[in-house]
């Protein structure tokens, strides 16, 4: 059992990369969600005023994103380790490929767009809310989904 998930930890470093992004960025949100302030100004928006006003439906929102980034980043780990079998594998193939094209096409999709618009000088590309989403915040969903593709692809070959 010990070399089994030796072995699961060693070649399922994508899998263990997925799921440490989905922790921090689950933490983050966690932290907001319950009226932290450190760095709030760098995500900006609705977010960062639900925070500031204590919003209770915008609250809500953020308790169901920070589950959804909980849940998908111990998905990661259900890959790897040996309590992800009792899960189907096609199940864990469906549910993954579907958490990696959404991960990519959102990051891919907001930090390309923000790169073109800080590349032609768009108004507002000056804020620290955008320059924080261009540089972090948005890739962070793009790499994300990297690292749980990488995993798809080694579950995908087993």
């Amino acid at each position: 059992m010990t070399e089994q998930v030796r072995t699961g930890y060693s070649r399922g470093w994508p899998a263990i990369a997925a799921f440490v992004v989905g922790l921090l960025f689950a933490l983050v949100s966690l932290y907001w969600t319950v009226g932290g302030e450190l760095g709030l100004d760098t995500v900006g928006g609705v977010i960062e005023e639900a925070v500031r006003t204590g919003n209770a439906g915008m609250t809500a929102v953020m308790v169901l994103v920070t589950v959804i980034k909980l849940v998908g980043a111990v998905f990661a780990l259900a890959l790897v380790q040996p309590w992800g079998r009792v899960f189907p594998r096609k199940l864990l193939l469906v549910l993954g490929w579907l958490g990696t094209a959404v991960l990519v096409l959102y990051g891919g999709f907001l930090t390309i767009s923000e790169a073109v618009l800080a590349i032609g000088g768009a108004a507002g590309t000056e804020t620290l809310a955008f320059r924080w989403h261009l540089y972090l915040w948005d890739p962070w969903f793009l790499v994300w989904g990297i690292a749980l593709g990488l995993a798809m692809l080694r579950m995908h070959r087993r």
